[in-house]
């Protein structure tokens, strides 16, 4: 990158920048008529003076009063093309300013991804995130303004001067008597605001870095009871901050001072010398107006300067601080990301690393002259002690780290100088803890298969909103240098995948989530999600179909036939709450908060209008009642608040005094928020679970009688915000589970959940849906780094990640070490199994699992110590024994 912020402007925008200037030049002319037409409006359309009426104009005999209205249409016609001037170099110059700083954040970002990885253990995502979006900020107005302005507004100020000059040269020096002071002293100041600001970046930086450790590492935190430690680290680091921006206000509020100070001076010279001129007859009184006049539009020109002067250094500072952040040691260049060999070689023959050598960043040696040579049809197995080089070796031949020094090949493939398109696509790599993005499993897995747009996709409905930006963007990009790819087409290598279509890879998906010991897990994930009926009503119909052969079984077997209340339109299910018995259906957004329940205006205006209210408060009374009875003398974890979940422990006081303040023959004397705390209990209550005996079945026939009135009163704008229950209808909003279950497990059969669990995993078998099943379950969300999903899933989603996109070599750097032995022994065989014909090369943590290898090599000191068979290593390398032991 440019280190200079003009070089950089200069070589991304000179054309704007040209029409920029030429554009504010063009505008000078109008501006000095501008100001000459005040005096001739005053001398002569208005005072008479060197003029005699009627004068010609263009052919047009005009008196006095038609030449006044002609110089003031004149002035409004002149007012109106210098704001149309100044309107369109401000919208242009926002134009280009936000076209550079979109270039500008592309070239940032895209140096991230070009980072070599040492970087990332001296820079923090805390630090670098605050200078692609907030540092950078400012830049794209200065840009745009680089050249525009001061060619703008210094032009304008000399042509205010020149008219001064020309009406009359003392009053010219009078305007700018003071101007050099100002040229003095600002720079002086600002040269201090420059240091203070670079200081002002530099700690923000940090505190962005410290807050960033805080989110990561709260678990910790938590664990050693240190918030009060970090929160006195913050304390000093705001403190630091405020101090440098006390005195950068200080220092600009002096300068703002001085500009203002010095500004009012120019009245005070025009009437004391101009007034004195006047009255001796040495100048016009239209003259002298004209001059206050043009010396009150010199203000904003001067000021702009000013201010333009202290925003460019600014810009500055902050451009070349990003700069030098942005270039660290060994960045790679644009080509080895964007080079794309055709075709792309695939990786055969002999893997020969000779002479490697690397150092971390402290200058401690990795590896030392490191060599090793295997076939790649062979699977190696990479042993050694902690600190032997293990690592180190597993990220060199996967090529996330250079060697300083020596060769690595693999048969006529220089992968030291390979692009990324091969050593990415090539060889996989799965470390101790692999990364999740924050989109759903399916993305993730799919997520090494995304190289380049390759085909278009299917359905562009949704895409069809977004048609007018789509158009826009194809002007824009080439405008602002950002990638040419389309975001929008099916970037999934299916080819790579060894597949040819998208049902192909959703089935290989599978069998490689089964392989990796996650089959099991997206099966529970996708019975606990939803369907999009729009998109896959195939899967919805089956579902339905399972729906039948499950109550079908339900009712044959009758130890199972009473473990679950099936939801009856006509009928009270004493296995769910009130409040889902009154809905009958699921809520689709937030419209309808089961938690909330009471506060609905909808739902009260059901409630009041099946005379219910009363009910309701006299039930919550007597709820509270109870809890608070049952729960006053319990510790806070105590099983009951689990099993009464409507109350916790920290609102049971709440509820205690609110009982303290009434009684139940007084409850209409109930502040309207205690009203809404009681109605808010019942809704919660579950009649078979929670047995207070509150809900009767008087309250029941009424609630399913408020159920019929609730849908039919719907209110057209609650549409759509609830799936009712219906047994032959897919429920959208609900779960595959719920779905398929289409009711409530009872309460007080041992084990019903478990077997109820049992019978749906029968169904599902004999209804072939636990394929359809996992193939909704790749549509979870997974969360923000995969926080949705626990380690083991997250790192079993990775190595998944890199077996689908069929490498010619896999590379396993202790990534089975967090599981069990049993776990790792199955992905293990499975791996090996799958790679039958390809290169696997794993680094162990321990050795019992060696032998299942066609070559060992034993690491120590940064060298390869020994290499051979199982048996060759097992049986004569003492280090291998001491590992083994």
């Amino acid at each position: 990158m440019e280190h200079s912020i003009y070089k950089y402007i200069l070589r991304h925008s000179k054309k704007q920048q040209i029409i920029l200037t030429l554009m504010s030049c063009a505008s000078f002319p109008f501006l000095y008529y501008y100001l000459e037409l005040p005096k001739i409006i005053i001398d002569q359309a208005i005072q008479a003076k060197d003029i005699i009426f009627p004068v010609e104009i263009m052919g047009f005999a005009i008196d006095q009063q038609e030449f006044l209205f002609v110089s003031v249409a004149a002035f409004l016609l002149l007012v109106i093309i210098n704001q149309s001037f100044k309107y369109m170099i401000n919208v242009y110059q926002g134009i280009t300013g936000e076209r550079m700083l979109r270039r500008l954040r592309f070239e940032l970002y895209s140096r991230i991804l070009r980072f070599p990885l040492p970087t990332f253990k001296k820079k923090s995502s805390g630090e670098i995130i605050p200078m692609i979006t907030a540092e950078v900020e400012p830049l794209g107005g200065f840009i745009g303004e680089a050249f525009a302005l001061p060619a703008f507004q210094g032009g304008y100020l000399i042509v205010i001067m020149g008219f001064l000059l020309v009406q009359n040269v003392y009053m010219a020096l009078a305007a700018i008597a003071l101007y050099p002071l100002q040229a003095y002293f600002i720079p002086k100041l600002q040269r201090k605001v420059n240091l203070l600001g670079k200081e002002r970046v530099q700690r923000v930086r940090v505190l962005s870095d410290k807050i960033g450790e805080t989110v990561a590492g709260v678990q910790d935190i938590h664990a050693h009871d240190a918030s009060n430690y970090l929160r006195a680290g913050f304390t000093r680091q705001l403190g630091r901050i405020y101090y440098v921006r006390y005195r950068i206000y200080l220092l600009k509020f002096i300068i703002k001072f001085l500009n203002n100070f010095i500004q009012q001076l120019g009245p005070f010279f025009f009437y004391a010398i101009g007034g004195t001129m006047v009255i001796a007859g040495d100048l016009e009184i239209g003259t002298l107006v004209a001059a206050i006049s043009a010396h009150k539009e010199m203000a904003a020109p001067w000021k702009e300067l000013l201010a333009y002067y202290q925003r460019r250094e600014d810009a500055r500072i902050k451009y070349e601080q990003v700069v030098e952040q942005f270039e660290p040691a060994g960045i790679r260049s644009d080509d080895y990301q964007m080079d794309e060999p055709d075709p792309l070689p695939k990786l055969e023959g002999e893997v020969v690393a000779s002479n490697l050598v690397l150092a971390d960043d402290t200058g401690s040696a990795q590896l030392e002259g490191l060599n090793l040579r295997f076939n790649m049809n062979e699977k190696l197995a990479i042993v050694g002690p902690a600190g032997s080089g293990r690592d180190a070796l597993s990220r060199v031949l996967s090529r996330l780290v250079d060697p300083d020094r020596g060769q690595l090949k693999a048969g006529s493939v220089d992968l030291l100088s390979a692009p990324e398109s091969v050593v990415g696509r090539r060889i996989a790599y799965v470390g101790q803890t692999g990364y999740i993005f924050n989109a759903t499993l399916g993305e993730n897995l799919l997520f090494s298969l995304k190289h380049r747009p390759l085909h278009d996709l299917q359905n562009t409905d949704d895409m069809e909103d977004d048609k007018e930006f789509f158009e826009k963007e194809k002007i824009e990009i080439p405008l602002t240098g950002n990638s040419e790819f389309d975001f929008d087409k099916d970037w999934i290598d299916y080819e790579g995948a060894g597949v040819s279509n998208r049902e192909e890879l959703d089935a290989r998906a599978i069998d490689v989530l089964e392989m990796v010991g996650l089959g099991d897990d997206v099966y529970q994930l996708g019975l606990r999600s939803t369907v999009d009926t729009a998109h896959d009503p195939y899967t919805a119909d089956h579902i339905l179909r399972a729906r039948l052969r499950f109550f079908e079984k339900l009712e044959a077997d009758p130890t199972l036939k009473d473990l679950v209340e099936a939801f009856d339109q006509n009928k009270y299910n004493t296995n769910a709450t009130l409040g889902e018995n009154l809905l009958f259906g699921t809520p689709v957004d937030g419209s309808f908060d089961m938690e909330r329940l009471a506060e609905n205006s909808y739902v009260q205006k059901v409630i009041e209008e099946a005379d219910l209210t009363n009910t309701f408060v006299k039930m919550g009374y007597q709820v509270a009642t109870l809890m608070v009875e049952l729960f006053a003398d319990l510790p806070p974890d105590h099983e009951f608040f689990q099993l009464y979940s409507f109350i916790s422990s920290d609102e049971l006081p709440d509820y205690q005094a609110i009982l303290s303040r009434v009684d139940q023959d007084h409850l209409e004397q109930l502040r309207e928020e205690d009203k809404l705390r009681f109605m808010s209990l019942p809704f919660k209550v579950i009649p078979s679970r929670h047995r207070l005996g509150v809900i009767t079945e008087d309250i029941q026939a009424k609630i399913v009688e408020a159920r019929h009135k609730f849908v039919e009163n719907l209110p057209n704008s609650l549409k759509g915000h609830i799936e009712f229950f219906d047994p032959a209808a897919y429920n959208a909003a609900a779960n595959i589970q719920d779905n398929i279950l289409f009711g409530k497990v009872a309460y007080g059969y041992a084990q019903a959940v478990e077997r109820i669990g049992t019978l749906l995993s029968e169904v599902v078998r004999e209804m072939d849906l636990k394929r359809a099943i996992l193939k909704v379950g790749l549509s979870f969300p997974v969360g923000s780094g995969g926080a949705r999903l626990n380690e083991n899933q997250r790192q079993k989603l990775c190595i998944a990640r890199a077996i689908i996109k069929r490498p010619d070599m896999l590379i396993m750097n202790q990534a089975t070490a967090s599981f069990d032995h049993k776990t790792q022994f199955h992905i293990l065989e499975n791996v090996l199994a799958e790679f039958e014909e390809r290169t696997v090369v794993w680094s162990l943590e321990k050795t019992d699992m060696a032998y299942l290898f066609d070559k060992v090599a034993v690491i120590a000191g940064g060298t390869v110590e020994d290499i051979g068979s199982y048996e060759h290593i097992h049986t004569n390398n003492e280090q291998f024994k001491a590992l083994s032991a």
